[in-house]
């Protein structure tokens, strides 16, 4: 059973910077596309970037594009979300999801990922 935990998260002023983890366990993480989501009080979840697992192509809301950065360090079975220039919208909880169907980061904001980790809240606030 493949397992995610995510780490990382805490207070950081607007503008800062914080670097998420998500580490995979029970099986390889380079046979998955992996996606970070997130969700704030009282809205929708959003999907906010996803790497794949054939060839590394990697995808961003337009709302992060540009200060986040997703990355895979195969050694060590964990995906990293780059989060730099926050803003206080930016604040949430922030999960990251698996999955192992193909080509499965395509329109990531819409799939539903089939493991989940239980998230680690972000909040960007002066």
């Amino acid at each position: 059973q493949l397992q995610l935990v995510e780490s990382g998260g805490g207070l950081v002023q607007p503008g800062g910077s914080l670097r998420l983890s998500c580490a995979v366990s029970g099986f390889s993480s380079d046979y998955y596309d992996i996606a970070w989501f997130r969700q704030a009080p009282g809205k929708e979840r959003e999907g906010v970037s996803c790497i794949s697992r054939d060839d590394g192509r990697t995808y961003y809301a337009d709302s992060v594009g540009g200060r986040f950065t997703i990355s895979r360090d195969s050694a060590k079975n964990t995906v990293y979300l780059q989060m730099n220039s926050l803003k206080p919208e930016d604040t949430a909880v922030y999960y990251c999801a698996a999955d192992r169907r193909y080509y499965y980061c395509s329109g990531f904001e819409t799939r539903e990922f089939n493991y989940w980790g239980q998230g680690t809240q972000v909040t960007v606030s002066s």
